[in-house]
């Protein structure tokens, strides 16, 4: 396989484990309302979110095994989500990863989303086992 830039070309899950897959998370704020602040406000927010879903299934950030991303321009905004993304993952172990670029997302005004697959260890609260 070629060298990957910015993911892993493949994640184990560790044996025991549980999959969490978490449906698309995009810049809205708990109370309904989008992300004020343009493309790279909505992209944290998405990742905040995601923190949340991933948190209240007993996993967390650093159990993700796969990230898809959806873009509206990927030539120009792949760049500064990868940025972002750095500052919730540990970017020298990425997960597993896929840009898609589509013409509009869900609502009027957004402009990121991602989905996710983890792991929720054995034991772990909300969690397999």
């Amino acid at each position: 396989m070629p060298p990957a830039k910015g993911y892993s070309q493949v994640v184990v899950v560790p044996p025991g484990a549980a999959l969490v897959y978490v449906s698309g998370q995009i810049g809205m704020r708990p109370d309904g309302t989008l992300e004020p602040g343009g493309f790279a406000a909505q992209v944290t927010r998405a990742f905040t979110n995601l923190a949340a879903a991933l948190e209240a299934a007993g996993s967390n950030l650093a159990h993700i095994v796969k990230l898809t991303h959806y873009l509206t321009d990927v030539d120009a905004q792949l760049a500064e989500v990868r940025s972002i993304r750095d500052r919730f993952l540990d970017p020298t172990a990425p997960p597993a990863s896929t840009a898609v670029e589509v013409s509009r997302l869900v609502i009027e005004g957004v402009l990121y989303e991602v989905d996710a697959v983890a792991f929720v260890l054995p034991g772990a609260p909300g969690g397999a086992g």
